[in-house]
């Protein structure tokens, strides 16, 4: 076999409108609208730079089917810059970007291939220095923007071609449930296939599924809520002469999202917390001098502070003061380094006694307990039962019930957990305990990515 190397993306969500952008300053709100078009810039400089011969796409390549002008004609001089440099692309669209939403009428330049939603379509890559054939690249976009049905069992090999064999699917591989279940179909399905590698796109979070034959996600280029944490970016994958496959992520973002945890065990008093929110600030702008970072924090732990947290609001009027730093930061166009603190989620408690309440022959010390063994197979059941019967009366309503059957067993655990500790707040005496500070808006589906 010919060895050459390929990029593989997926997910760019160009000119994505960031749900929750309203209440930001105008400089930190504009950034973030520009980072997905930073990223693909950054991808196409990768490309260049790793002398790939070959670019795939696997979808999702604008945010919405109703594409904007901006989101378009960028990624059209996207692409003309790979044609420069003669690096072919290959790509399919997703639910996000189907063939029958409104775009403009281009005609694509000869070094792009976009496949077809009927049947999975093929074309053959050939290495860049010397036109060898090294490559099938099978693909198929999305007509519309639901495809419920499996795609994946519609692929096939190119009849006599030994050559290596890459199939573009956006779809849900497995059933992740935290995601739309756009063509869906299962590891086996695709294993059967008899393809080298499944170059996937639909699920953010990077992942390689299996082996042999590779089954990749590559996440998207840019994370874009604080469900979407963690270094986004691609993959530059060497086929070797033996067939065999070496991937390599590279990074893309410009703007990183992360979840912090902060105990507030041993805490006092108000000032020990300020400080050791601030001193997390600037490790988190120590660690990513080069990015933007927008930051969650979790404040968890047990101490006095609390009380002032959830009765006192000091964790809005430290988000006021230290988002107000951040934005004369971002007036002076100091991106890099840039720690956008997004909210607080309050997850604390009062200093109690927590051993005697764990022997308390009450509904309370039954919830904690619970909470403590919640990873035993035993107390997993009656974790299932108790939740049950407390959301019984929602199980009526058939949305509620189609949003709930979709929550996680550490979700339910996490629900056990915030009630437990609502109880110990309330038998104290407080209220408030248990919310998030300012913060983006959330998705009202509980945390599904609906929007994938």
């Amino acid at each position: 076999m010919i060895p050459f190397r390929f990029l593989h993306a997926a997910d760019l969500h160009l000119d994505s409108r960031f749900a929750g952008l309203a209440h930001l300053p105008a400089a930190v709100r504009s950034y973030l609208r520009e980072s997905t078009f930073a990223a693909l810039g950054r991808l196409i400089c990768l490309a260049i730079k790793e002398n790939v011969d070959f670019v795939v796409i696997s979808g999702d390549i604008y945010d919405v089917s109703d594409a904007s002008l901006q989101g378009q004609l960028r990624f059209q001089e996207a692409l003309k810059e790979l044609g420069e440099q003669g690096i072919p692309v290959f790509l399919i669209h997703g639910n996000h970007d189907p063939l029958d939403g409104p775009r403009l009428v281009v005609e694509m330049p000869e070094h792009v291939t976009v496949f077809g939603g009927d049947v999975p379509g093929y074309a053959t890559a050939h290495r860049r220095r010397d036109g060898q054939e090294v490559a099938i690249v099978s693909g198929i976009s999305y007509p519309t923007a639901k495809v419920t049905a499996n795609t994946a069992v519609t692929f096939s090999r190119k009849p006599g071609s030994e050559l290596f064999h890459i199939a573009l699917l956006h779809g849900n591989v497995d059933g992740d449930l935290q995601h739309e279940t756009y063509s869906p179909c299962s590891r086996k399905d695709l294993i059967g296939q008899g393809f080298d590698y499944w170059a996937l796109g639909h699920i953010h979070k990077r992942s390689i599924l299996y082996e042999k034959p590779y089954i990749v996600y590559p996440g998207n280029i840019q994370g874009r809520s604080v469900k979407e944490t963690g270094p986004k970016g691609c993959y530059v994958v060497d086929v070797r002469e033996n067939g065999e496959a070496a991937l390599q992520f590279h990074e893309l973002d410009v703007v990183r999202w992360q979840v912090t945890e902060l105990s507030i065990d041993g805490m006092e008093h108000e000032a020990q917390w300020v400080e050791a929110v601030e001193r997390r600030i600037e490790d988190i702008r120590e660690a990513d001098p080069h990015l933007m970072t927008v930051v969650r924090f979790r404040l968890t732990g047990r101490g006095n502070v609390h009380r002032l947290l959830a009765e006192k609001g000091a964790a809005a009027d430290l988000l006021s003061e230290l988002q107000r730093r951040e934005a004369l930061r971002a007036e002076r166009k100091e991106y890099p380094g840039l720690v956008w603190t997004e909210g607080f989620a309050v997850e604390s408690g009062l200093a109690v006694d927590r051993s005697r309440l764990l022997q308390e022959d009450s509904f309370l010390g039954e919830m904690l307990r619970l909470a403590e063994k919640g990873e035993g197979e035993g107390s997993r059941e009656e974790l299932e039962d108790m939740i049950s019967s407390a959301i019984a009366p929602l199980m009526e309503n058939r949305e509620l019930r189609r949003l709930l059957s979709q929550v996680s067993e550490e979700e339910k655990l996490d629900w056990l957990r915030g009630a437990a500790e609502l109880g110990i707040t309330l038998l104290s005496g407080l209220e408030g305990a248990g919310e998030a500070e300012g913060g983006f808006r959330e998705q009202p589906d509980g945390g599904r990515y609906d929007e994938d």
